[in-house]
């Protein structure tokens, strides 16, 4: 078990009354599971006899969650395999019937024993299958758990056109099953503990051992100690409670659905977080140039890669600053404007009553409200109410002279900007920051233009993730990493993982560069 889970069971034990120990009589025990569930009708508790017919027995209660637990083999093994079986459970003539089970009985796996009631609740609403045997202190967890889940499909957020199509599910062993399908190395290492009074939401950690930086790898689970909540649900509550910096609009940990993507970050050296209920997996630490990364560049030629990963940068800035330069041109800095332009936009302008600062907040909100409308409304109509509700209102905003053609224009190639960006969440904080840049613009044109970038410049080399510099490799500056970055060099010359992520083990191969063939 990982170091993060002391804590959090040292809570649990405090403020859950039920971890007394179980009792040797079965129908005590029985009972106070009964009253522990309110006789919920999920709960199967069934009680019977174990062993050969006309030879006495032992009795037994097996317990477990319907919908959860795949119980039958394991019931139907225990109730018809003792009958034929030479074993004689009777507790006079057996004084260890826990080990005959799960030595001779259970064709499981997974078998452990739990010797209190917190342990087997957790058990028991987890999937997994108790049974009891009365004269016993402890009893025997199955784990065969069999519920429904939506199994392996494409990822919907972060699609690519050349790579793997699959993404993660609701389930977490199917989670870690699709990450070592790719990585079949046994210094994998994974780390599984409940965090949550109430819902005890399983919470994995998982890192290459050698490759991982270690001093990463504790404040993981340092941080993930510390956590004291009745629940967890998904892994933005995680992400929340971890991160580094609370008051910044750009996110500090990366997260995604793409089994490869986070092969890809293990193999860096990151540390990778697993929550039990969501298909999105946690990365950290996480820089400011991964958001910026698709797993494609790595499936594409170099070229090709790094020419989509230039115009995402463009785009970058194209998205957080097209519309405010636009309002501090034509408010305060006409002249940098050709005659012929110039004369046209405010042709265009002469009979709009708002100035260009109303304008563009007016037709921003707009276009969120619709991308919302778009994002909430059903799948089949949703994209399309979004793309023809834009086409309609901006054509009859620039009929009614609320808007100018121009004005629809720059909010238009904005809005088709941040939709570049592999990272959902970079988009949004590009987003929140363009509005206050658009009242900068308003106020002091090019001038709070620039104070504003120096602020956020400066604010980006102030963020951490995890203790690694979240500029890495641009502040400070990391000439090795530059291959990585911006560019994406071929290859045979990314042979080393980034130096502030991996310290231990930096180097990932010797492959030299690709010879001309010699052959006639």
């Amino acid at each position: 078990m990982g170091i993060f889970s002391k804590t959090q069971n040292n809570t649990d034990i405090s403020l859950n009354p039920s971890t007394e120990l179980l009792n040797v009589s079965l129908v005590i025990n029985l009972q106070k599971i009964r009253d522990a569930f309110g006789e919920s009708t999920d709960i199967v508790i069934k009680e019977f006899i174990l062993g050969k017919e006309g030879r006495g027995g032992l009795q037994a209660g097996f317990i477990y969650t319907e919908g959860l637990a795949d119980a039958d083999d394991i019931l139907s093994s225990l109730m018809m395999g003792l009958r034929t079986a030479d074993l004689d459970l009777d507790v006079a003539s057996s004084h260890q019937p826990n080990r005959i089970l799960k030595d001779f009985a259970l064709a499981v796996g997974d078998v452990k024993e739990i010797s209190d009631f917190n342990s087997l609740y957790t058990a028991v609403l987890s999937g997994d299958t108790v049974i009891l045997l009365d004269g016993q202190a402890c009893g025997i967890v199955a784990s065969k758990r069999g519920w429904k889940d939506r199994g392996v499909t494409e990822p919907s957020a972060q699609t690519v056109i050349r790579g793997p199509r699959e993404g993660f599910s609701e389930t977490l062993r199917i989670n870690t099953a699709l990450i070592r399908r790719r990585i079949k190395d046994p210094n994998l290492w994974l780390e599984t503990n409940p965090i949550g009074h109430i819902t005890r939401t399983d919470v994995s950690i998982m890192y290459i051992r050698g490759i991982v930086n270690e001093q990463v790898l504790n404040e993981v689970r340092n941080r993930l100690d510390r956590i004291d909540i009745d629940g967890i649900l998904e892994s933005g509550y995680i992400e929340e409670l971890i991160q580094d910096e609370t008051f910044t609009p750009f996110p500090t940990i990366f997260n995604t659905e793409r089994p490869d993507a986070v092969a890809a970050g293990l193999l860096e050296g990151r540390v990778a977080i697993l929550v039990d209920g969501t298909p999105f997996v946690l990365m950290v630490p996480a820089l400011f140039s991964q958001f910026f990364q698709a797993s494609e560049d790595y499936y594409q030629r170099w070229d090709f890669a790094t020419l989509l990963r230039i115009l995402r940068f463009f785009s970058f800035f194209i998205a957080l600053l097209a519309p405010s330069l636009f309002i501090a041109i034509t408010t305060f800095h006409q002249e940098l404007l050709p005659t012929p332009l110039l004369i046209g936009l405010a042709a265009q302008r002469e009979g709009v009553p708002f100035p260009a600062f109303i304008e563009a907040v007016m037709m921003e909100i707009t276009f969120e409200i619709l991308r919302e409308a778009g994002v909430r409304m059903p799948r089949a109509i949703g994209q399309s109410v979004s793309i023809v509700g834009t086409l309609v209102i901006g054509q009859a905003a620039v009929e009614a002279g609320l808007v100018s053609p121009a004005m629809v224009i720059i909010v238009s190639i904005t809005a088709i900007s941040n939709f570049v960006f592999p990272a959902f969440n970079m988009g949004i904080s590009i987003r929140m920051l363009r509005f206050g840049l658009m009242g900068l613009a308003a106020s002091f044109g090019l001038f709070g233009i620039t104070v504003g970038l120096v602020a956020m410049v400066l604010h980006l080399c102030s963020l951490r993730s995890f203790g690694i510099p979240y500029l890495t490799p641009f502040a400070p500056f990391i000439v090795n990493d530059q291959k990585d970055s911006i560019l994406r060099l071929p290859r045979w010359m990314l042979l080393s993982r980034p130096r502030l992520i991996s310290k231990t083990n930096t180097i990932r191969g010797k492959q030299s560069k690709p010879e001309k063939s010699r052959v006639p």
